[in-house]
């Protein structure tokens, strides 16, 4: 499987931006199984990583060759996937011009259903919004040892909140768009397109608490998904581990 190292020019940004991807143009193992256009993955990564992040530190290319999809793995820096006044609007980046660009220079699909979004840490709570700000464009979203509960989690974490304390000031609906409490609840209460749901964290991570929250408040409000914990931190080797969980939960027999 093909792995390229694209540089864009974001008209969102205002700058270059880099993204990996990885394509399925062979599989030795299931050659009948290469389909154009492609299911695409779009994977995040981490507060602290970048877009070379999951290939680096996982097999993600290995795995993904065994379901025949592309995987799109851009730079979000360390913007938590969000649209800042001051500081670039990510979240818009991510949710349409990427997907555009991506479209456009590469075979894959622009239907809905082929269309998935996960991420690890700061990635899963930016997968997670992709999915349920916009289920019109995503069939599933899986978080990996998400920070899914932002608000809870800055108020908690002193050395972020120089960078982004700004977010916790933030009322009415540019707090609502941030809060995946919030855009879980409004999804469940309308009559949009649903993703699935994937969410999975190590019980000795530090953001454990947090994805019970999560789970709980899921569970509330009748939104289906899927929730997995087992030993683990937060570590790459967690991560190598549960994203062949994600993928199989994505496209595996029966899902497909």
């Amino acid at each position: 499987m093909p792995v390229l190292n694209v540089t864009l020019r974001s008209q969102v940004l205002g700058m270059d931006c880099g993204a990996n991807i990885i394509l399925p143009l062979f599989s030795p193992e299931n050659p009948a199984e290469i389909k154009k256009p492609f299911k695409t993955l779009y994977l995040l990564h981490g507060l602290g990583d970048d877009q070379t992040a999951w290939t680096r530190y996982t097999s993600i290319e290995r795995y993904a060759a065994n379901y025949g999809v592309a995987v799109v793995m851009p730079c979000g820096h360390r913007s938590f996937y969000s649209d800042r006044k001051n500081g670039g609007q990510y979240f818009k980046f991510i949710s349409e011009e990427l997907i555009e660009i991506m479209q456009e220079l590469f075979p894959l699909s622009d239907k809905r259903e082929d269309r998935y979004a996960a991420g690890l840490s700061m990635g899963g709570y930016g997968a997670m919004k992709l999915g349920l700000s916009c289920p019109e464009k995503f069939a599933a979203a899986a978080s990996l040892s998400g920070a899914l509960d932002i608000f809870g989690r800055l108020e908690k974490t002193d050395y972020l909140q120089d960078e982004f304390g700004f977010i916790l000031k933030l009322e009415g609906e540019e707090r609502e768009k941030l809060d995946l409490f919030y855009l879980s609840e409004k999804l469940s209460n309308s009559e949009n397109l649903r993703p699935k749901i994937y969410i999975c964290c190590g019980t000795e991570d530090f953001l454990y608490e947090d994805n019970i929250k999560f789970r709980e408040h899921l569970n509330k409000i009748n939104l289906d998904f899927v929730y997995e914990e087992s030993e683990g931190d937060h570590v790459w080797s967690y991560w190598d581990l549960k994203i062949q969980s994600v993928l199989e939960f994505m496209f595996g027999r029966g899902n497909s």
